[in-house]
C-alpha cells in the first residue's frame, strides 16, 4: 500500500509539477497568458515555475523515500517519510485555518492584482482585453468592483471618456460614467465569489480526500516502522 501510494500519488504528482515548473521557467510568457488579467503584473509570476519545481522535487523525494523504505524495510527512511508527510499535513491544516479566518482579505488581494490591469492594460493588451471582455459578457458584469475600475483608465482616455459598453444597460456606445452609474451593473468579483462558494463543497471534498490519503500514508509508514521493531526483537 505504501509503495502504491508513494508511486502513484507522490511520484506522478511530483513529476507533473516538475514538468509544469520547467515549462513556466522556459516559456513564462505563454503561462502568463493563462492568468488573464493577472498577466499585466509582469514576469514576477515566472517565480511560480521555481516554486513548482521545488514542490515537485520534494514530492518525488517523498515518493522515493516511501518506496525505498517499504521495499528495503528501512526504519530511517520510513521515519523520514512519516515526518515529511506529517509536516505537510500540519502545514495544510494551518493554511486551511488561515484561509477561513482571513477570507475577507481575498477581495483586497484580488483587487490589488486586477484593478491595475484594468486601468493600464485593458484596451491596449489584447490578451487582457479579450479575457476581460469574455468574462464581463458571460457573467454580465462590469470591471472588478464596478464601472469605477475604468474611470481614469487608459481605455477611457483613448475612447473620449467612454467606458466598455457592457457597463451600461444600453450595451451600446457611448457609455459614459454617468450612464454607467445609473445602470448600476455589478462588478465581476461578486459573481465569481458566488460561483466559488457554490463549488466550495467540491474543493473541500478534494482537500479532505488528500488529507485522508496523507493520514493513511502516515499510519501505514508508522505501522511498518513498529512492525520492524517487532521483527528485530
Amino acid at each position: 500500500m505504501l509503495i502504491v501510494f508513494s508511486w502513484i500519488l507522490l511520484q506522478l504528482g511530483g513529476l507533473t509539477l516538475l514538468a509544469m515548473g520547467i515549462w513556466v521557467s522556459v516559456d513564462g510568457s505563454s503561462f502568463l497568458r493563462l492568468l488573464g488579467p493577472l498577466s499585466g503584473q509582469g514576469m514576477q509570476f515566472v517565480n511560480v515555475g521555481f516554486f513548482c519545481i521545488a514542490i515537485g522535487a520534494v514530492l518525488v523525494l517523498m515518493g522515493f523515500l516511501g518506496c525505498c523504505g517499504a521495499h528495503k524495510e528501512s526504519k530511517c527512511l520510513l521515519l523520514t517519510f512519516f515526518s515529511i508527510v506529517l509536516i505537510i499535513f500540519i502545514a495544510e491544516v494551518a493554511a486551511g485555518v488561515v484561509a477561513l479566518a482571513y477570507s475577507s482579505f481575498a477581495e483586497g488581494i484580488a483587487r490589488a492584482w486586477a484593478t491595475p490591469a484594468l486601468q493600464k492594460d485593458y484596451g491596449s493588451d489584447p490578451v487582457v482585453t479579450k479575457i476581460w471582455n469574455a468574462t464581463m459578457t458571460e457573467i454580465k458584469c462590469c470591471g472588478f468592483t464596478n464601472y469605477t475600475d475604468f474611470v481614469g483608465s487608459q481605455f477611457e482616455k483613448e475612447n473620449g471618456g467612454s467606458l466598455p459598453p457592457i457597463c451600461c444597460w444600453t450595451n451600446s456606445p457611448p457609455c459614459s460614467p454617468q450612464v454607467a452609474k445609473r445602470s448600476a451593473v455589478e462588478g465581476c468579483f461578486r459573481h465569481i465569489l458566488e460561483t466559488v462558494q457554490k463549488h466550495a463543497n467540491i474543493v473541500g471534498g478534494i482537500a479532505a480526500g488528500i488529507g485522508v490519503l496523507e493520514i493513511a500514508a502516515m499510519i501505514v509508514s508508522m505501522y511498518l516502522y513498529c512492525h520492524l521493531d517487532g521483527k528485530i526483537s
